[in-house]
């Protein structure tokens, strides 16, 4: 089975990224970002810590897309899915930090559906997709399930967990070479349930 996997985003509002927004920054990363630009997952993996190495380096390990498709990518508050190692600049990040990941900001969702149907004419019937994110609010999965269908899934192992539960989680399946299992993504409005296991909670 094909598979490529879908990544939520890191917060651009936070701390972190007022360091790297800064011009007079002492980082590395953020003279990188001002001049040359730098890889979106890297910017990721810095303002998210944990939780986002994780699911960078999970996919990293278990991505296997279609040929001429990238394997990984990660949904953006402008400009939707874009592959992981795409090079932002300051103002990219600026914009990101000014949008809201919800379901009422029309640019958001016009983006990411655009993207996501585009990445479906390019995937085909036969790969899966699995979204390594939050599955508790609509924000992701009322946009892509329409798109996607059967072809979204989701790791069961999630059930239950934090994001940093499920950072740890990832990191050790990658040193243990360690597959998680996928189930279909939730259909509808969610509800905290899913199948049978209907009482047990998708964290956020």
């Amino acid at each position: 089975m094909k598979r490529v996997f879908v990544l939520s985003p890191a917060n651009c509002n936070g701390m972190r990224a007022r360091w790297l927004l800064r011009k007079n920054s002492s980082l590395e990363l953020a003279k990188r970002l001002h001049r040359q630009g730098v890889p979106l997952s890297e910017v990721f993996s810095f303002l998210s810590g944990l939780y986002f190495r994780g699911k960078l380096a999970y996919a990293q390990t278990f991505a296997r897309p279609p040929a001429d498709c990238a394997g990984i990518f990660i949904i953006t508050p402008t400009i939707g899915l874009v592959p992981h190692d795409m090079l932002i600049r300051v103002a990219k990040l600026r914009a990101f930090g000014r949008a809201a990941i919800d379901v009422r900001n029309q640019l958001y969702c016009s983006s990411l559906r655009r993207s996501a149907t585009q990445l479906v004419s390019e995937i085909g019937s036969e790969c899966e997709v699995v979204l390594l994110g939050s599955i508790a609010s609509g924000k992701y999965l009322d946009l892509l399930n329409p798109i996607f269908r059967s072809q979204l899934r989701v790791p069961a192992e999630f059930i239950g967990l934090g994001d940093m539960s499920r950072g740890g989680l990832l990191l050790r399946c990658v040193n243990d070479n360690r597959e998680l299992d996928y189930i279909d993504a939730p259909k509808g409005k969610p509800n905290n349930t899913l199948g049978k296991a209907n009482s047990l909670v998708f964290s956020s």
